[in-house]
């Protein structure tokens, strides 16, 4: 079974809070559906004093309570309207994410272990809630393909077949991606990320 180690862009309020604050980590303990979103309780490397004066200055975060509060960290708890697009991709994929969940700079960082059948699939719902991310897979297999996603090898053998990679170019990245009815982006991303695995493979690194 493999395990999994991605990083994925933070959206919304807590993105830009600590995409404000990059020198802080932030940590969400745990979080909770409501009818509507989610109530999340987030532990941020900062003292009370420094954070809730950022909180309120800036109206990053929507209304928050405090929990707890000492010389180095402040946990706080809030809630959100809305379900943010990696929580449903990930919820979709079948996967769960073990908290507490580091965010620095922006950036959500997790290990999973699950099943390739569900990798792939978190993988391509990243991809199809286009949400930033990088992820890794590592194991120990003698089948090449299984470096990939099944939506990253579905990519690469179109792009292949179709002369992406012949010069000159056969087929342009804005076909590709039509042909599969994502952005440019995305189609950009998922064979960046791809190629990137491929090469570290042919070199004899680790392919994360």
């Amino acid at each position: 079974m493999p395990r999994a180690q991605f990083t994925f862009e933070v959206p919304g309020e807590l993105g830009a809070l600590s995409t404000a604050r990059p020198e802080t980590e932030f940590r969400i303990v745990s979080n909770f559906p409501t009818e509507n979103g989610l109530i999340v309780i987030l532990d941020i490397g900062a003292p009370k004093r420094s954070i809730t004066q950022a909180l309120d200055e800036e109206e990053l975060l929507p209304q928050y309570e405090v929990l707890h509060a000492d010389d180095q960290r402040t946990v706080i708890q809030y809630e959100i309207s809305y379900v943010p697009a990696p929580h449903r991709a990930i919820l979709k994929s079948g996967n769960l994410i073990q908290f507490p969940l580091p965010i620095r700079g922006g950036w959500a960082s997790a290990d999973l272990t699950t099943s390739q059948e569900r990798l792939s699939q978190l993988g391509d719902a990243f991809d199809a809630a286009e949400v930033a991310y990088d992820l890794s897979a590592i194991q120990q297999s003698t089948d090449e393909t299984a470096l990939l996603t099944d939506r990253q090898l579905e990519f690469i053998v179109e792009a292949v077949e179709r002369g992406y990679y012949e010069s000159p170019r056969q087929c342009t990245l804005t076909e590709l991606a039509e042909s599969f009815g994502v952005s440019k982006g995305a189609a950009s991303g998922i064979l960046h990320r791809a190629e990137r695995r491929i090469i570290k493979r042919f070199l004899g690194k680790p392919p994360i």
